[in-house]
């Protein structure tokens, strides 16, 4: 296992295990740190705790008692964990710096990383940057917020290999030196304020990829986005712009017909399988960020032309009696369903609901006017409801789950349809994950065959 070599500190507190506690702990273990481990949820006789006493870790379980923080020079911190956090009040009052595990795999990647960040579109990106490079005969991995933890994956990459990086403002909040050769900065919208407390704080944490940058790396960025456009400057690196409204020499763009990078004609509009415009965006960046790495126009040809959605955003699932079902479970939010809902012009019976965060769904309105039926669940069923009326829809369905919603959106439904699982909320009333959301729809969906 690799060792960290210039990492200035000796006595580490690894705050929250999970899996990425867990490999920052293993790493820093293995770089003969001192480790204390502090983690409210795992248990004494758990084998991860159990492992790492072993190699010598100190583990504070079940509580947050401020000595944890007694003769530590760092703090590494899991992502989720918010900064009103006891412990992090503390350390941050002792002036104990605060990061997360990304700092640790910025250092232990030998290769050149690609890390990709925005409030939408991150995993589409991720995964469609990967697969250019790969279908393009160059060595790369994939890690970060994508569900495979960076410190772990870092540690194989070698010099000749990529490295691109899922990462949300949580991880980024948390770093010092880490500084990616291609940031890509997709998009800013309002989100995650709860954690951040105000958009100032969260577009500061999203403009963390690139503030290391130098001269000799590239800023990936949305030219049609205000809020980006208007910092870019801040940035040292090389900026490398993608539209989908205006004309680039410098960057990636399209017209009707071809998507371009610079002056090169990539590929045609026409042989995109990936439904969407918000997904044009997307691809865009993942050709930029790729480009700049090598990748071939025949490699980009190759993965435009097959790959269809990332699983639970805007995933085809089945098409049964030309019903055409998608799982858009992913869609936490207002705006996700709203480009959910742009992405087709055909008739659509929406199944949406789950835990109320007090918002009343208006901003949905002028994108249901493909809605025919709507199908509700969870806490904001009514609510729900209520805008479905407003909008007119003629048939509104309550249902008691993701279940049996698709049961009753199938009934419901006729030829050429779309049966669209697009929540517009988090799915923590019902389900532990909107992971597990979506696969319970996509069962469902199974079922009816």
């Amino acid at each position: 296992m690799k060792q960290l070599t210039d990492f200035p500190y000796s006595n580490v507190l690894v705050l929250g295990l999970a899996r990425s506690g867990t490999a920052a702990a293993n790493v820093l273990l293995d770089s003969n740190r001192n480790v204390r481990i502090n983690d409210m949820q795992a248990k004494e006789d758990d084998e991860t705790v159990e492992e790492l006493k072993s190699k010598g870790a100190e583990v504070i379980l079940g509580t947050h008692p401020l000595h944890v923080l007694d003769g530590i020079d760092i703090v590494v911190k899991n992502p989720g964990i918010p900064y009103d956090n006891n412990i992090l009040i503390e350390a941050t009052r002792r002036d104990i710096p605060i990061i997360t595990e990304i700092e640790l795999a910025g250092q232990l990647a030998d290769g050149e990383i690609i890390a990709i960040t925005g409030s939408n579109g991150k995993t589409t990106t991720t995964t469609l940057t990967n697969e250019m490079l790969s279908k393009s005969n160059l060595p790369v991995k994939v890690a970060g917020n994508i569900g495979l933890v960076a410190t772990e994956i870092a540690q194989l990459v070698d010099r000749k290999e990529s490295l691109v990086l899922e990462l949300s403002s949580f991880q980024l909040l948390g770093i010092q030196r880490f500084k990616p050769s291609i940031a890509v900065l997709l998009n800013i919208f309002e989100a995650h304020l709860d954690y951040h407390k105000s958009m100032e704080n969260y577009m500061e944490a999203k403009f963390n990829i690139f503030r290391n940058q130098t001269e000799e790396d590239y800023l990936v960025f949305n030219a049609d986005d205000s809020k980006i456009a208007s910092v870019i400057d801040k940035a040292s690196s090389q900026k490398v712009p993608f539209s989908v409204k205006q004309r680039l020499t410098n960057g990636a763009w399209m017209d009707q017909d071809y998507l371009y990078f610079r002056e090169e004609k990539v590929m045609p509009v026409s042989d995109i399988v990936l439904v969407g415009e918000h997904n044009l965006e997307n691809i865009l960046a993942a050709i930029a960020a790729a480009k700049l790495r090598g990748a071939t126009n025949e490699g980009i040809y190759e993965v435009l032309t097959t790959f269809s959605g990332v699983k639970h955003r805007l995933q085809f699932v089945d098409n049964i009696e030309k019903r055409f079902f998608y799982n858009d479970s992913k869609a936490t939010n207002i705006l996700a369903t709203q480009k959910a809902l742009s992405s087709f012009k055909q008739p659509v019976i929406l199944l949406a609901g789950g835990l109320d965060r007090g918002n009343d769904f208006e901003e949905l309105l002028p994108y249901l006017k493909f809605v025919k039926g709507l199908v509700v669940f969870g806490q904001t069923s009514e609510k729900l409801r209520e805008l479905g009326k407003q909008a007119d829809i003629s048939t509104i369905i309550n249902a008691n789950n993701v279940e049996d919603a698709v049961e009753k959106a199938y009934e419901a439904s006729e030829e050429e349809d779309v049966i669209l699982l697009s929540p517009a909320c988090a799915s923590w009333d019902q389900y532990r994950t909107f992971e597990e959301r979506g696969d319970m729809f996509i069962q469902a969906v199974h079922r009816l065959k």
